[in-house]
């Protein structure tokens, strides 16, 4: 029986993936540079360690990726706080569902945890959910288990009691590796084979979670 829901963040609720990619072109157009769209969806749903492993294979090992990584945010920030924060379709009918049926939320996210508390206040996300950890509050980052196992621990639930929302590749293997069922709602990357198998069900969109649950 489902108990608790483990949310991603990025491009799960929020549609952050896209506007991150046209953050990376602003930023490195300075620079001269570009990234191909097949690029950036390698570096979905990994931490900042697997980030930096392929930017630096990409761009060479001088490639200053802290402070591009600080400009891409800058750049977020000012569409965030000019146009609101940009909510996945189904977010909230789906929270309130949740929320209305006493299940347990806690997003687990590769985002640090001052981006996380930023964003949450800007949308009114903060009332949906029980708890949060965040990428700087863990040891090993997505593929690995640990920040969903940690989730099941902070809700005082078993993982065969847990259900995560995810939409990279890198968030369905962690899943997958925590013995917890994942739901995958893809965005700009569908799942090769290996980690669409992984997945307990893929679905479109978060209103398709909401009417998995009401079905239930």
């Amino acid at each position: 029986m489902i108990k608790a829901v483990i949310f991603d963040m990025d491009g799960l609720m929020i549609d952050t993936e896209r506007l991150a990619f046209e953050g990376y072109q602003h930023v490195l157009a300075k620079s001269g540079l570009t990234m191909s769209l097949n690029f950036y969806r390698k570096l979905l749903g990994k931490p900042v360690a697997g980030i930096s492993e392929l930017i630096y294979k990409e761009y060479g090992e001088d490639f200053d990726i802290k402070n591009t990584i600080k400009e891409i945010h800058e750049y977020m920030d000012e569409v965030f706080e000019n146009k609101g924060i940009p909510l996945k379709k189904g977010l909230l009918e789906l929270l309130r569902y949740l929320k209305e049926h006493d299940y347990k939320t806690i997003v687990a996210t590769s985002s640090k945890r001052h981006r996380v508390d930023h964003i949450f206040k800007l949308a009114g996300l903060n009332p949906y959910f029980d708890d949060s950890i965040c990428g700087d509050e863990v040891v090993r980052g997505k593929p690995d288990p640990e920040v969903f196992l940690k989730s099941c621990e902070k809700l005082g639930v078993k993982p065969s009691e847990a259900l995560v929302l995810e939409d990279s590749e890198a968030g369905i293997n962690a899943a997958y590796s925590a013995a917890i069922k994942v739901i995958c709602i893809p965005d700009l990357k569908y799942p090769e084979p290996e980690f669409a198998g992984m997945a307990y069900k893929i679905m479109n969109d978060l209103l398709e979670v909401r009417d998995f649950f009401n079905q239930g």
